[in-house]
């Protein structure tokens, strides 16, 4: 269980309520964390000291789990990366986080080609973790070059699935296009507002990086958070590689909206990777921190911590 007085501990089991994610008083809740980059490539950055870090230090409220399926990932060693996967929600857990458990889907973009693994995979996690009040399950990280009704086909076949070990905890879909509701691939949000996902307490992601993503992406996200419960389960401030100079006006403009709407969001990510989206200096993981404070920290890494730690500092619109 979480400890006593930690996010996780206070809000209790989180549900689906209208278009908001509420907690065990049917109070609208904002979660604010970080994604970790692939475990593959990453796990040394996620220890027990940068999981102190992100939980004290920055005061997050939610981990992201990314386990990539395809590029040395899960497929290469299921039983080494559900073990992973297991190990750091119980240590989540402890510091008294919610954990979004991550389907890293990526390419190829339709989700349908991992379909018996995310049967399998899902199966184990959500039962051994079924008494557990602080996860969510992110059944399918950015389908891309698909029909968002292949998507909805998709969700339909796997929520049952999870639900069969774990009845109440939500699930967050995917939504066509790398997870920007459509618009990446000239659509918008009405596909999914006309065709739902046939299933209860469930929320629909969205991706965004704001020098990549700007004012008709802001707009999708405005429009759909008034008719959809939506949860951005990554962003950055950079390009939509995560790399690139970071631009922090835009980046504020979403984080005013999410703030008015109370959408929950994740950064992307927690790791030293070269790329100027990862939150830590290269070199960081393999020294073992320092992890606390700005000095570890690259530009995007100091600006996203002050929003984790102090968000009602911050203007909101």
């Amino acid at each position: 269980m979480p400890p006593a007085g930690t996010p996780a501990a206070v809000n209790g089991r989180l549900k689906v309520c209208g278009t908001k994610l509420c907690n065990r008083y049917g109070k609208p809740v904002q979660l604010r964390g970080m994604s970790t980059h692939g475990t593959q490539w990453y796990g040394r950055c996620v220890t027990p000291g940068s999981l102190d870090a992100l939980a004290g230090d920055w005061r997050a409220d939610v981990l992201r789990v990314s386990t990539y399926v395809q590029e040395g990932g899960y497929e290469t060693d299921p039983r080494k990366y559900t073990d992973l996967v297991h190990s750091l929600v119980e240590q989540a857990t402890a510091r008294g986080m919610y954990v979004i458990v991550d389907w890293h889907m990526l390419h190829p973009g339709d989700p349908y080609h991992n379909l018996d693994r995310a049967k399998t995979f899902f199966t184990e996690i959500a039962q051994r973790h079924r008494a557990r009040t602080n996860l969510l399950y992110e059944i399918a990280n950015e389908p891309n070059g698909v029909t968002w009704s292949r998507v909805r086909s998709y969700a339909e076949e796997l929520i049952p699935v999870i639900r069969a070990q774990d009845p109440h905890s939500p699930v967050l879909v995917g939504t066509r296009a790398w997870s920007s509701l459509g618009v990446s691939e000239g659509a918008d949000e009405s596909e999914v507002v006309a065709d739902p996902v046939r299933a209860a307490n469930i929320m629909y992601t969205f991706h965004f990086y704001a020098y990549s993503h700007r004012d008709a992406y802001l707009a999708v996200l405005s429009r759909a958070a008034d008719r959809l419960p939506v949860f951005v389960t990554e962003f950055g401030t950079q390009n939509y590689a995560g790399e690139g100079g970071d631009d922090f006006a835009m980046a504020q403009r979403y984080l005013d909206l999410m703030a008015a709407k109370k959408i929950s969001w994740v950064n992307w990510n927690f790791s030293d990777d070269h790329r100027t989206g990862a939150v830590f200096k290269t070199g960081t993981c393999a020294a073992g921190g320092p992890w606390t404070g700005t000095a570890p920290l690259k530009p995007a890494g100091v600006w996203v911590r002050d929003r984790i730690r102090t968000p009602d500092d911050f203007p909101t619109s």
